[in-house]
């Protein structure tokens, strides 16, 4: 059995509305809750759940999902919802390449495998490849920082890996490898594995910090170095995605098939045919795919000439999982011999596809509540460049690699992916087994689907050229230029453009063109279905929230802010209640799409629970739009539908031949759906707005190619029928072709057609015949051909009221001859022949108004403008306005105005009629611009052919789904190459529908603009451009403003638009607005554009007005300015006038303003404290020398007093102006204030030399009756007013300097500041002695929000001007001005009295002289400038012309530098910026700046916060001297008066006090004397006083210090001003340490070395080395130690210095030997102490044990206890370290055995023991209890004495020694036989040697 105690949670969110109710729920196989607590942040359950494993025995990869909810409210984990709402407030990143910074920051390596290693990390980014230095040991310390500077796009940056790899200095192998990315990872462990092996265990872990910082980004606070580093729990800070265990996955891709790839090879085509190769545009295209995650990638094979490969095969990508990587990038390649091709990208996102759980409780209690990522079997489909393919570079590669949005359909992949955990695959590439490829056949079964697009307009074309034609296609079919589907009616007929004034329209007026694309697809309805009604969701929702923002933001009262937030609710409520459709029965489901239903219910549960609960309980309703939001982020998460295999709909507007632009309409939007009426497409048989645009589109939309309105539905074609209900107007279907004719010699007939047929399509190109047409299959002929001329006559006059004759007459000559008439007198602008201004006719139903006029009013001296023609053009191509003598040509323009009259009843149609009687168009050439009546240049003439179809048996407007196919093709050019896309669309039919037409009258209020950006320098003249439709007007154009108030009402009379106006109501056309800056020279620059949707009243006598709202201007896709506007569309009737609203009152001729009820309601005004300007830049390369403001705001405008001379006083002579400006009381409508700049220069010219816009007046509204500080001024100006005295503080205090010698080591500055930062270790006994701390601020002291910026006295605004010199968009920052504002009603009545003065009381503008201190605390994190990865920092200060520059004292070696103090004067407020500047310092070349922070004094000076010289704790001498030249009670003096108090009165001897009506005791404050140098009691009261009064504390401030490339670094500094008391003492401290060791004995040594005799013995010495290397100190040899142990009694002694503030040593040393410099570095104390073999030849091996100082592990008393069990105590995850480990800088001494390891086949083991006595002592104690190195002398505390017993011998010094120990005590018997065996030897060799002897002297002599 499994138990769980739930004990208790700490600390859990808040909600909106009321205390949760937490409840526990803990899911394992099953899942069981706990009771919930009422009302509770801190819940105590004390539960115990209980599981049965039922046998189940639990393994590596079991565990337990921890929910905490709040009962019975939103399901979703609050903690989830927390995050969710924060990373709202992150700022977009814009998609265009933009500078990062990547900051890695290696911190220390753990557990590092092998003996002996020198690990050092490599970090590679982006490419860019950093090291670390070498370290030694398993464990290393790096605490290094690394800066990646990138310029790239983000979405290419967050494909980027970061590797980290350890590799061995000894054996450079990679130990190593990790990729993972994070936005931010703080002080986290990264697992290390083998990248060879992927199953392996761990290979150590590396603690890392990183994140990536955009330009203007805070880079994250500097973390807090705990010191519990390292208890470091690395389990729990692996970097790992919460509560998941690392695992391997294999992502098991499976790329069936693929179809429509695009044949690329035009080039290889191309060669083919110019060898004589037969022509074959099949498949020439050798397709594969590639697929790629996580820096892994893997390629089917290649298929080739197929473009519908069928791949079969599976891809196994094996990654870790959960992956920080967030896509699979899929991309088809096709295979080239000049490398391969890009055919399209898709990426398949993990998020979407995949669900890690945890939010979202299941009810049925079943377990699995996230799931591995699957997708499909499901065709995902891909887009890129349009596909008009040559042999040359295409222009819009990129988009085939996925970077931008496609703009054509390029074919689409069938694939499958499921994930697999823990599984080993031994193929990466493998073939599809057979029966997966039989299941997958039903997931491709089509359906047929029917799109109708019905074209109602096409307007704002901006250069018309040739006709234009639009297509829409989906898929491939539509496409004209592809031939694998049957043509279809995909285009519409080509039409030329009709000019409305400012832009092109098409004139299609009540016969609108129609598109039909018949299209087969897999049915996948119940997708796009739920797609479809979360959308509708979603849409009501924020339009509804977006309603109640608007309300909040208007203040509207109570009652209808709730009646609106109900509405929303109710509304939100019932949508939720729609079911989503079922899954049960549907054909194409995957698993993916039972996950994704069950994920979405249980979402919209939870929403709908909250939104009822919210309903019920919630108390203050503003505060709900965050919950809102968070519903609306999670509906639109839940919206997408990563299986959508349908593809997008794409309209193209073609120009001639050309593709122009594009726009991408995804099909569910227009999707016809049985379900219900919420599941069909929001679009689906409804009119919309369409923006085309261009292709890869630089200027991302600066320009509309063109704005369509269209309806579009799409359906099965089952439902084809349900098509009729949604159809309106008639539609009919024609074919068509045109008879063509020229005139030779005055006849016209067939023979001058050059290249023409008799009988042609509208291109002239294709040859037609009537007898050829045959129409398609269940359609049959109605009529027979008959002649109908174009009825869309292109006349410019088309659609208007007025309108403009003009016609150029043309003279030449002979250079310096006299003007003749030209051959072709009369022309149009382009030059084309035209009609002399006799031959012009007024038409039936127009009035001329004047007499032809020659236009003067353009570039023409005297009528005339002047050309030069250039072979080989008859006509020149530019006019210039004055006469040269070589200029041989000339024209100028006549123009006769004429008006359209009444119409009487009737006249409509006879317009239509008149033209040629046969129905013939004629043209001057073979071209385009046809005109209805015979002129005498005309040389061609055409007219149309016509042939009504109808549908067999079909009623209604469904019918026209049957068109497919042409009508056949004219059968003699059968066999002739004839090319297949020219003859596409060419014969289809043509299909129109007609609507009768209705009038309508529009209205556009355009009311005022803010925040435009300025296109130039010096004017803006804006003015606003309104477009409905083929209708447009301007406003009036309003001089040098960005802020204008046009207060305008654009009047359309007669709006004749076709359709049923019901319709219209719902979707009425939208309203353009396009801004433009008006220029007398040059070409009026586009500001940008808004687009207003207008209110529509089919009745007239309806009650509703337009709201103005405001709306965004864009231009190229970012926001430039608001526009306050709205707009009405009132249906006319046939009749009278009478029954529109009045006429609004007129401000000028044809002026209109805005009626009253619509424009806003106005009473305020304004009075503004002008205080003076600051670095002026020059302007025109003059510098700015008497300057005066002007204040526009509201039409109304004040200008100040002139500046005489900005050197000497850069502050205005009067500072207050008064300006009454009626202002709208809704702040919604508030115009902003705009503050221009303008210098006086000689000759009367005014230049406006920077401006500056405040948008918002909230901030300065005030009551004029209350008296507020702001106003008044600080203490500081009033002193500075004052006649100077020198004020000395004297404290008597005779035993002071005494005192002081004694305080002086123990305390310092340095105390003061640690004790403020709360590290009680560094600061010493400063807390104790009672004395008063400071406050260190984490940023600047103007970001603390208390001190309001030290704006309080008045605020700094930037002055800019326009667009910079170098085209930039950004206007440039040129000065600064300071100066406040107070906006306050006045009231109606002339009789009240004006309300009292806001600014009084104002301190001398004059300036003034001040000392200023600044103290450098230290730096943080400084950006390395050297290769090092360190940098040499100094600092330089510098006030305008005076400059410190401390260069001579640069910090070698660090980034991490401690300064100093820094004093110099300035003269406020010219020298008002001080500028601290960091450089690095280089010897050869130039310093370099790592980065600056510039501060401003004045409003230090002038502010009431006090912050010149902050207020100290207490008043007194000593180490916290007073600083302040003011007395505290003077100080407090100056505030009473500043605050309009009366003087504070002391009475009791100055122990008590009254001030602003409250009494002060000192008594109150507690206190008590403390220490002796507290000053006297009044003015500690005084002091205590002023602290309640919310001034600046003494402090330390942060400041980040700026680089002109990215925020760097962080520094602290304090200021004082005027005549101050002695400086503060700030260098930094570094105290000296000895740590003496002494080595008595080691035991249990491993001995690995025999002798000859067979004995093992080891030499032992001992030595230290924590990256002191040079510093290693030995012991002597213990020599042929037999018992492994060793006897020493040796002292080593090591002298450091360690920072007892960071715990750690500074070691000063020369990096390599031919560095310059010591470099510092910081390292943890430890001792490694190593127990050596003293070997002659080979090298040393070794034991070590390594000792933390700081958590030093206890050591045995006896050998005997002591074993490797104790080390592991010291081990990363262990609780219960805190007891088994003291810091020897706290115990100071310690004696004891410590184990000393060696590794054995992975393991580490015992292989000895040392005994030490380790101590660590100070400089003084070191002077008094001195101790010698080794043995030497002085030998004392303690005293050693030689310590070898007799077997340590060395064998040629004492061969005795030798001879009895090593050879007696094992071998006397083999010693004592070896002699009895000689002497026996002996006797008998003797015996043999003298036996023959013997013998023959006995026979001898016998």
């Amino acid at each position: 059995m499994l138990r769980v105690v739930v004990e208790s949670a700490k600390g859990l969110p808040k909600k909106k509305v009321g205390t949760p109710d937490p409840i526990v729920s803990v899911i394992f196989r099953e899942k069981k809750k706990t009771k919930s607590i009422d009302n509770e942040l801190n819940p105590v359950w004390n539960e115990i759940l209980e599981f049965e494993l039922k046998g189940q025995a639990l393994d590596s990869s079991s565990y337990i999902d921890v929910i905490v909810k709040d009962y019975e409210t939103i399901g979703k984990d609050n903690l989830r919802q927390r995050l969710a709402r924060s990373s709202k407030s992150r700022h977009r990143l814009a998609n265009k390449p933009q500078d990062f910074q990547v900051r890695v920051r290696i911190i220390e390596a753990r557990q590092l495998p092998g003996n002996n290693v020198k690990p050092v990390v490599k970090v590679n980014v982006c490419g860019q490849t950093h090291r670390t230095r070498i370290k030694r040991g398993n464990n290393p310390f790096y605490d290094e920082m690394f800066f990646y500077n990138v310029h790239m796009l983000p979405s290419d940056l967050f494909e980027q890996n970061i590797s980290f790899r350890v590799y061995n200095s000894y054996s450079l192998r990679a130990d190593s490898l990790m990729g993972e990315f994070k936005h931010c990872v703080m002080r986290k462990w990264l697992l290390l594995s083998d990248p060879e092996e992927s199953s392996s265990s761990a290979k150590g872990y590396l603690k890392v910090t990183l994140f990536v910082v955009g330009v203007g980004d805070e880079p994250p606070q500097v973390e807090n170095r705990e010191s519990s580093d390292d208890q470091d729990d690395i389990e729990h800070n692996l970097l790992l995605p919460a509560g998941v265990t690392l695992r391997w996955a294999t992502l098991s891709l499976k790329v069936y098939r693929a179809e429509d790839i695009p044949q690329d090879d035009a080039f290889v085509q191309s060669m083919k045919e110019f060898f004589g190769g037969e022509e074959n545009k099949k498949n020439l295209v050798d397709p594969f795919l590639e697929a790629r995650f996580a820096g892994k990638k893997l390629c089917t094979q290649i298929i080739e000439k197929n473009a519908n490969p069928e791949w079969n095969q599976v891809l196994n990508l094996q990654v870790k999982f959960p992956s920080m990587c967030e896509r699979i990038k899929l991309t088809v390649f096709d295979d080239r011999l000049t490398g391969n091709d890009a055919v399209g990208t898709t990426y398949l996102n993990l998020a979407k596809i995949a669900s890690s759980g945890g939010e979202i409780e299941v009810n049925t209690g079943e377990s699995e509540v996230g799931f591995l990522p699957v997708f499909g079997p499901c065709y995902v489909n891909l887009y890129g460049s349009p596909r008009e393919f040559t042999g040359l570079p295409d222009p819009y590669e990129d988009l085939n690699h996925g970077k931008g949005e496609g703009v054509a359909y390029r074919g689409r992949v069938l694939i499958e992916l499921s994930t697999k955990l823990e599984g080993k695959t031994d193929k990466t590439v493998d073939a599809i087994p057979n029966d997966d490829l039989l299941v997958v056949q039903k997931y491709q079964r089509r359906r047929k689907y029917c799109l109708c697009a019905v074209f109602h307009s096409a307007s704002m074309l901006q250069e018309p050229g040739e006709p234009i034609q639009f297509e829409v296609s989906i898929g491939n079919y539509g496409n004209k230029l592809d031939t694998t589907c049957k043509p279809l009616a995909s285009t519409t007929q080509y039409s030329c453009a009709v000019f409305d004034n400012h832009y092109y329209y098409l004139p299609w007026a009540g016969t609108k063109p129609v598109v039909v694309v018949t299209s087969y697809w897999e049915d996948i309805s119940h997708r796009l279905d739920s797609v479809n009604i979360l959308l509708y969701i979603t849409n009501r929702l924020q339009s509804n929230l977006e309603e109640f923002k608007v309300a909040i933001l208007a203040k509207v009262n109570d009652n209808q802010l709730v009646e609106v937030w109900l509405k929303l609710l109710n509304q939100l409520i019932e949508d939720l209640e729609l079911s989503m459709p079922e899954l049960e029965g549907r054909s194409n489901l995957t698993s993916l799409d039972f996950q994704i239903k069950k994920l979405r219910d249980g979402a919209l549960a939870t929403i709908t629970q909250g939104a009822r609960q919210m309903r019920q309980e919630a108390s203050e309703i503003r505060d709900t739009v965050g919950d809102l939001e968070s519903w609306l982020d999670k509906l639109t998460q839940l919206v997408e539908e990563p299986q959508n295999s349908m593809p997008d709909i794409i309209i193209w507007m073609l120009r001639g031949e050309k593709r122009v632009a594009y726009s991408r309409i995804p099909a569910h939007q227009i999707l016809y759906s049985t379900y219900n009426e919420q599941a069909c497409g929001q679009h689906c048989g409804k009119t919309q707005t369409v923006f085309l645009q261009y292709p890869m589109d630089k200027t991302k939309g600066l320009k509309v190619p063109v704005q369509v309105r269209v309806n579009m539905w799409l359906g099965l074609s089952a439902h084809e029928k349900k098509f009729n209900s949604y159809s309106e107007g008639t539609f009919s279907v024609f074919a068509e072709l045109y008879e063509n004719q020229a005139k030779v010699f005055g006849k016209w007939g067939t023979t001058g057609l050059v290249g023409r047929h008799k009988y042609s399509d509208v291109t002239g190109k294709l040859k037609l015949k009537q007898e050829y047409f045959m129409p398609p299959r269940g359609w049959e002929w109605e009529e027979d051909w008959f002649i109908d001329p174009e009825k869309l006559l292109t006349e410019a006059d088309a659609g208007h009221t007025e309108f403009m004759d003009e016609v150029f007459q043309n003279e030449t000559r002979f250079p310096g001859g006299e003007w003749k008439a030209a051959s072709e007198t009369y022309t149009d602008v382009n030059g084309e022949k035209s009609r002399s201004p006799g031959e012009f006719d007024c038409p039936p139903g127009w009035m001329w108004e004047d007499e032809w006029t020659v236009d003067d009013n353009r570039a023409v001296d005297d009528q005339w403008e002047y050309g030069v023609t250039i072979p080989p053009d008859d006509k020149p191509r530019s006019w210039v306005p004055a006469e040269k003598v070589y200029h041989v040509h000339r024209r100028r323009r006549l123009v006769r105005p004429r008006k359209r009259g009444a119409l009487p009843a009737g006249t409509a149609v006879e317009r239509r009629d008149q033209g040629d009687p046969e129905g013939w168009e004629f043209s001057s050439l073979i071209g385009w611009k046809f005109h209805s009546k015979e002129r005498s240049s005309d040389t061609f003439r055409r007219r149309r052919w016509r042939r009504k179809m109808a549908p067999e048996n079909r009623l209604g407007a469904s019918a026209i789904f049957q068109l497919e196919g042409a009508l056949g093709i004219d059968t003699e050019e059968k066999g002739s190459k004839t090319d297949a896309t020219k003859m596409f669309g060419a014969n289809t039919p043509t299909v129109s529908c007609s609507f009768h037409s209705f009038m309508y009258h529009l209205r556009v209020y355009v009311y005022q603009a803010r925040n435009l950006a300025s296109m130039d320098k010096d004017s803006f003249s804006p003015y606003a451009h309104v477009s409905f439709l083929h209708l447009s007007k301007t406003t009036e154009k309003l001089q040098s403003t960005l802020n204008p108030t046009w207060d305008q009402t654009l009047i359309f009379n007669n709006v004749e638009i076709y359709g049923d106006p019901q319709n219209l109501a719902t979707r009425p056309p939208d309203v353009v607005v396009e801004f433009y800056d008006h220029d007398q020279v040059g070409k009026d620059e586009l500001l940008g554009r808004s687009v207003c949707r207008p209110l529509v009243k089919l009745d007239p006598g309806m009650d509703q007005t337009p709201k103005l709202l405001w709306y965004p201007i864009l231009q190229k896709g970012q926001q430039a300015g608001e526009a306050l506007m709205a707009a009405e569309i009132i249906l006319k009737e046939k009749t009278s006038e009478s029954d529109l609203p009045l006429f609004p009152p007129k401000r000028a001729e044809n002026l209109y303003m805005v009626p009253q009820g619509i424009r806003p309601v106005v009473q305020l005004t304004a009075q503004i404290l002008a205080w003076g300007l600051r670095n002026m830049k020059p302007f025109q390369l003059a510098s700015v020398s008497s300057p005066s403001l002007v204040v526009e705001c509201g039409g109304q405008r004040v200008e100040s007093a002139v500046i005489k001379n900005m050197k000497k006083s850069p502050n205005f002579p009067s500072s207050v102006l008064f300006i009454k400006v009626l202002l709208p009381k809704d702040e919604m409508y508030t115009p902003p204030i705009v503050l221009k700049v303008i210098d006086h220069r000689p000759f009367g010219r005014k230049p406006v030399v920077g401006q500056c816009t405040i948008s918002t007046l909230e901030q300065f509204r005030c009551d004029p009756y209350v008296i507020t500080a702001e106003g008044a001024m600080s203490s500081k100006a009033l002193l500075a007013a004052a006649p100077f005295k020198h004020v000395s503080i004297n404290m008597d205090d005779e035993t002071r300097p005494l005192l002081e010698a004694q305080e002086k080591e123990t305390v310092d500055w340095w105390s003061k500041f640690y004790a403020s930062m709360g590290d009680q270790e560094k600061c010493g006994p400063y807390l104790k002695k009672g004395y008063d701390t400071l406050k260190v601020y984490n940023c600047g002291l103007e970001d603390v929000p208390e001190f309001k910026g030290l704006t309080d006295f008045c605020d700094t605004f930037k002055l800019l001007r326009g667009k910079n010199e170098d085209g930039d968009d950004d206007p440039t920052v040129v000065g600064e001005f300071k100066g406040s504002f107070k906006v306050y009603p006045l009231s109606d009545d002339p009789g009240v009295a004006l309300p009292p003065r806001q600014f009084r009381e104002l301190p001398d503008s004059g300036p003034q002289e001040c000392l200023v201190r600044i103290y450098i605390v230290r730096a943080i994190d400084l950006q390395p400038k050297d290769n090092n990865g360190r940098c040499d920092p100094y600092i330089k200060i510098s006030l305008r012309n005076n400059t410190i520059d401390d260069r001579d004292h640069y910090l070698p070696n660090t980034t991490n530098p401690v300064f100093g103090m820094f004093e110099m004067t300035c003269f406020l407020p010219q020298d008002k910026d001080l500028r601290i500047s960091v450089y690095d310092y280089d010897l050869l070349t130039r310093d370099e700046k790592v980065g600056e922070t510039v501060i401003d004094l004045e409003n230090r000076f002038l502010s009431r916060y006090n912050s010149y010289c902050g207020i100290p704790q207490t008043y007194c001498s000593g180490i916290n001297q007073w600083r302040d030249q003011l007395k505290p009670s003077q100080i407090l003096e100056n505030l009473a008066r500043m605050k309009g108090l009366s003087k504070p009165r002391s009475e009791d001897n100055g122990t008590s006090m009254m001030f602003s009506g409250k009494e002060y005791r000192l008594a109150d404050f507690g206190t008590r004397e403390i220490h002796q140098h507290l000053g006297p009691p009044s003015e500690r009261l005084c002091l205590h006083v002023l602290r309640t009064q919310g001034l600046v504390p003494e402090h330390v401030e942060t400041r980040t210090l700026h680089s002109s490339f990215q925020p760097n670094l962080s520094q602290d500094n304090l200021k004082s001003i005027g005549i101050p008391g002695p400086p503060f003492d700030i260098t930094p401290r570094k105290p000296k340490f000895f740590l003496r060791a002494v080595i008595w004995n080691t035991t249990d040594v491993t001995l690995d070395e025999t002798s000859i005799t067979g004995e093992n013995m080891s030499d032992i010495y001992v030595k230290w080395m924590p990256g002191m290397e040079e510093d290693k100190q030995k012991t002597d040899v213990h020599y042929r130690s037999l018992d492994g142990d060793g006897n020493f009694n040796w002292r080593f002694v090591f002298e450091f210095e360690y920072l007892p503030a960071e715990q750690l040593c500074l070691v000063s040393k020369k990096e390599h030997f031919w560095s310059l410099d010591n470099t510092e570095f910081r390292i943890p104390p430890k001792l490694i102490v190593q127990i050596w073999d003293n070997d002659k030849f080979s090298l040393d091996d070794y034991l070590t044990v390594e000792l933390d100082l700081r958590k030093l592990v206890s050591p045995a008393k006896t050998p005997e206890k002591c074993s490797m069990d104790m080390m592991d105590v010291a081990d990363i995850s262990s609780t219960n370290k805190k007891e088994q480990t003291k810091s020897l800088f706290a115990q100071k001494s310690v004696r004891g055995w410590w184990p000393c390891s060696i590794e054995q086949d992975g393991k580490k083991v015992v292989g000895g023991k040392v005994e030490m006595t380790l101590e660590i002592v100070n400089e003084t104690e070191a002077d008094e209890r001195p101790a010698g190195k080794g043995r030497d002398e002085p030998n004392m505390n303690p005293k050693l004495d030689p310590p070898r017993p007799e077997t340590s011998f060395f064998w040629f010094t004492n061969p005795c020694k030798t001879m009895k120990f090593i050879v007696w005590r094992r071998f006397k018997w083999v010693f004592i036989g070896l002699i009895i065996l000689i002497i026996v030897v002996l006797f008998l060799a003797i015996l043999l040697y003298s036996l023959p002897n013997y013998i023959s002297m006995k026979i001898v002599k016998p």
